[in-house]
Formats: structure tokens, sequence, C-alpha cells
């Protein structure tokens, strides 16, 4: 998702190849959290048990996918070591260009699928979250000219784009404390964020209003420290490595993993079952900033850290990889449903529906960034 950063001097940091690794495992979370979305999103999973069951499965075991990509933004970027203004001019429009391209693209589909022809069943199949897709060109600019403020269901990733830029306005003014701080500082700032991570499941069964907040202001005692902003601290601090073997590592992470896994996967079936599920309670448990989401994602970076790639091949298309990430991550929406409907044609189970939908669209996605990287001023269009 994010090139390394400058330094002031005119030498470039080394190349690091557990982050490339880092950035397939996050990529490759993200791809199978959307082939989640036909099963989770469609009343068959409330009504067949397989469908259910294995959308649960899979959507908790990858929830660390964005966590890990503000991980590693945190791990190459912090602290910023240039003026804001140099900053924000090297990194915002390298994602807004494409992000604004790849959200027309997404916001007219639903209109363009139903002029050629398709019917509205095929845009739901396309854009699982859109159960009532209008065919209506104006709709569709209107949903265009919103871009700027707000996502649709048809560019459902795009949500991370609007954190990523906010996360990068932040950076700077952030950096002079991580700049200043002492690590002993910067764990308490995480302990204290650790405690905000508890907040989003206080709100939903003790009360809307803890801790300050009331319908005149929503920011808590905790507000300060919470949200994505301890993530790209975490990556900050857990990159400078660790001596511990890979065994010992493995027998902190696993179970910690497992332990975020189950919080998850239990949570989600627990509020699934209830027939008047709102939607608010249907993404608790999914809640990025969550304790339970943290465990599996802080497992799944001191692990993949460990991660020694000799082969030059291999490293060559892990390179490859991260130039494509960005374009990977923008595209690949558009190849969830059909995926997910040939793993349904060719008769597969519940159980295997989701990770061969991902394999389809990860595989034609990054073949379509490296295509469309061979055109000129592709940079525009997948950074």
């Amino acid at each position: 998702m994010t090139a390394p950063a400058p330094t002031l001097s005119t030498t470039r940091r080394p190349h690091i190849v557990w982050l490339d690794v880092m950035r397939l495992v996050a990529i490759l979370m993200v791809v199978i959290c959307h082939c989640t979305d036909p099963l989770n999103a469609s009343a068959e999973a409330r009504s067949n048990p397989d469908i259910g069951f294995w959308g649960a499965v899979w959507g908790a075991a990858v929830r660390a996918c964005v966590p890990l990509f503000v991980m590693i933004t945190g791990a190459l970027l912090l602290p910023v070591r240039q003026e804001a203004g140099a900053f924000y001019k090297k990194r915002i429009p390298r994602v807004l260009w494409p992000f604004l391209i790849w959200s027309v693209l997404f916001n007219l589909a639903p209109w363009f699928i139903q002029w050629v022809g398709g019917s509205s069943a095929l845009v739901t199949d396309f854009f699982p979250y859109a159960p009532d897709p209008s065919a209506s060109l104006s709709d569709a600019l209107r949903d265009v000219a919103m871009i700027p403020l707000a996502f649709t269901v048809y560019a459902t990733p795009m949500w991370y784009i609007y954190l990523l830029v906010g996360l990068y306005l932040y950076m700077p003014i952030f950096s002079a404390w991580v700049t200043a701080a002492s690590d002993k500082s910067k764990r308490l700032f995480l302990y204290l964020w650790g405690i905000s991570l508890l907040l989003p499941y206080a709100t939903y069964f003790i009360s809307p209003n803890l801790l300050g907040v009331c319908s005149w202001n929503g920011f808590g005692t905790f507000y300060y420290f919470a949200g994505f902003n301890g993530y790209l601290l975490l990556g900050h601090m857990l990159s400078k490595g660790n001596d511990w073997p890979t065994g010992k590592i493995a027998l902190l992470t696993v179970p910690m993993f497992s332990i975020g896994f189950l919080i998850t996967f239990k949570g989600f079936r627990f509020m699934t079952a209830d027939p008047n599920l709102t939607e608010a309670g249907f993404e608790l448990f999914f809640t990025y900033c969550s304790i339970n989401v943290v465990m599996m994602t802080a497992a799944v970076f001191l692990l993949v850290q460990k991660a020694r790639i000799h082969s030059p091949r291999i490293v060559a298309m892990l390179a490859n990889l991260t130039k494509c990430g960005l374009g990977i991550y923008l595209a690949h929406y558009f190849f969830i449903g059909p995926a997910y409907l040939a793993t349904v044609a060719l008769g597969l189970p519940a159980a295997l529906r989701v990770p061969v939908a991902a394999a389809i669209v990860f595989s034609c996605t990054w073949t379509l960034i490296f295509l469309i990287y061979k055109l000129p001023k592709a940079k525009y269009i997948v950074g």
C-alpha cells in the first residue's frame, strides 16, 4: 500500500523484504474478507447453516487485514522526516487520483450494467450489499458528485482511502511526539489506546453515553487515544524487530491469534443469531479498533516479521506486488461477485467458496494492474 519514505538525505531506506511479505498477507486477507460478502450479506446466511458458519469463519479469520496495512504504514513512515507540506505533496496525490478514478467507475457500474441489459439482480451479484440498486444515471452521477465526502456500497473498499488520507494528514503532527517521546511514553500511549479498544462493546452493551459522551459531546475520556493512530504507533514500535527465536514467537502469537479469532467468531455468530440485528450489531465484533482484532493483528505482524526470503525470484515477485498493491486494493472489488458466482457454478461446498473465489480475484486483479502499469501515466490510475 505504501512505498518507503525518503529520508532527508539522498539515501533511500534499505528494502525490507519481510514487509513485502506482510503486504502479501494483508492483501490476501482483504480479498478474502470481501469474498465473504456474498455469504454474510445474503439472506441465505441466516437460513443455511453452512453458509452462515463459513462466512463467519473466514470473515473472522482475516479481520487483521486493514490494521496490517496501517501498521505497515507506521513501520515505514513514522516518524515523518519531512515538512508537512512536502509530505502531503508526495503522499496524498499518489492515492487521490487512483481513488477518484476507481470510485467513479464503481459508482457508474450499477447504471452501466443495467443500461446494457443486465438486471438489478446482476448488480447485486457484483455488489452484495446493494439489494435495491438504482438504474438511474442521475442517481449514479449524484453518487459520483458525493465522492469527495462519502463512499457508497458500490465502492465499499474506498472507505480505507478516506482513512489513509486522514492518517497522512495526521502523521507529520504525530511524528513530532514520536520523535521526542521515550519508548516508555509510547508504551503508555498504547496501554491507554488498549483501553479505548473496549469501548465499542461497552457502548453497545452498557450505554452509548459513557465517559462524558452525550448528545452534545462525542469526545469522551479516551477519544484522543482511540482509532487507527494506535496501529500506526504499534507498527512503528514492533517494526524495530525482536531477537526472540521463531519458535518462541510462535508460542506467543498462535494463542494470541486464536483467542482473538474465537472472540471475533463467537461474537459475530452470537450477534447474527438475533433476528432483529442492526447494522451496528452486525459489525460489532468485526470492528477493526477492538481488542480482539488487535490481538490477531499483532500476532500476524510479529510472526510474519520473522519471514526470511532468499530466492531472488520470489523477492522480485514480492517487490512487484508492493508496486501493484494499491491498484489491487482499489480494483479487486469488481471481481468479487463474478468469482463467487463461479464457485457456485462449480458446485463447491460452502467451506471452499471463499478461498477459491479469493484466489480467482487475487490472480485476476494482479494481472489487470500489472497490465495497466504498461500504460503511460499509469501512476494516475493505479498509484
